[in-house]
């Protein structure tokens, strides 16, 4: 699997890329493998203020719903459009097009607190 080392990760299985202080989020590749194939994302908190590890959506597999969690406290700005029609690009590219949402970071710092690649892949035991 990949997990690229100028991203942060969280124990909830998202990745975040701080350009300034805006953050793109995603889910990583551990976990999309995890829910199979990507059906559905419900994003509804745009322009919406949330504290780290608030749920901004959803992401629906064939099988199963799945929470997203916000990785640090910001302001929700914009969902991938793409995802509207083309929900699988976060089965097949997580890190690039599977983007899931932009968020105005609060205190770009609280990144610096994530998981770094080595010490997420040590925690799904890859």
């Amino acid at each position: 699997m990949n997990f690229p080392s100028q991203l942060r990760y969280t124990k909830d299985h998202e990745w975040v890329l701080l350009e300034g202080n805006t953050a793109k989020v995603g889910i990583t590749e551990f976990a999309q493998r995890e829910l199979g194939d990507i059906v559905f994302v419900d994003i509804t908190t745009t322009g919406k203020t949330l504290g780290a590890e608030e749920i901004f959506g959803t992401v629906e597999a064939v099988k199963t719903v799945s929470d997203l969690f916000l990785p640090v406290a910001g302001t929700v700005g914009a969902v991938n459009p793409r995802l509207e029609n083309s929900p699988e690009l976060v089965n097949t590219d997580p890190y690039g097009e599977g983007w899931m949402v932009t968020i105005e970071v609060s205190n770009a710092a609280d990144v610096d607190g994530l998981l770094t690649a080595d010490a997420y892949q040590a925690l799904i035991g890859e």
